[in-house]
């Protein structure tokens, strides 16, 4: 039976390194073309080659990551990824910048048993450090809320003269026509400012 080797990188859309994780792959006597990427988010699974890649694997087949977050960041779907291609396909992986997250070294119960628990640290460490992202980025929010930063799409400005046009039109003294022609915008922008207008205003 053939065994083959696969790479899978992984990187987002700001990361410039898959270059490098390319040739570490090489070294490993991965083929170019069995090497598949992502290049997204790690929050989850729903990728466009990674379903390619994995149905690609056979039994005794080896994968090589080159480490466990461009594998993902998500603790229990990495954990289920790593179950389903570990215990279902039977094929190995290998997480190349940790030697103990290597299943063709561990055989026996006790090495399989070690794997198991460095993936689990390793997994919930990389969920913590996500979850940190996220409330780091929730307290800018907030802070920047504070200090009247305004989120969103700006306003339209009131063009000059608006306010006596509108209270003209208001009253009735002249058409909504004749108050879009003074001031020189559409209807659409009209009624648009008239509401922006009667917001502030309350």
């Amino acid at each position: 039976m053939d065994v083959r080797k696969f790479g899978y990188i992984r990187v987002s859309t700001k990361d410039q390194n898959e270059g490098r994780q390319f040739e570490a792959m090489k070294e490993q006597g991965i083929h170019e073309r069995d090497i598949f990427m992502d290049k997204q988010s790690g929050k989850d699974f729903n990728r466009v080659n990674y379903p390619l890649l994995k149905r690609m694997l056979r039994k005794g087949d080896v994968l090589y990551i080159h480490s466990l977050d461009r594998f993902g960041r998500n603790k229990e779907e990495i954990l289920q990824e790593w179950n389903d291609i570990t215990k279902n396909i039977q094929a190995d992986i290998v997480v190349m910048d940790m030697p103990l997250l290597d299943t063709t070294q561990f055989k026996d119960s006790l090495g399989t048993f070690i794997a198991d628990l460095v993936l689990q640290i390793l997994s919930w460490m990389a969920e913590e450090e996500r979850d940190r992202i996220r409330k780091r980025q929730r307290e800018g929010i907030d802070l920047a809320l504070q200090n009247g930063v305004v989120f969103g799409r700006p306003k339209a400005n009131l063009p000059v003269g608006f306010e006596q046009v509108y209270v003209r039109w208001k009253s009735g003294e002249i058409t909504a026509v004749d108050a879009m022609r003074e001031i020189g915008v559409k209807k659409t922008t009209f009624y648009k400012l008239v509401r922006e207008y009667e917001d502030k205003e309350q």
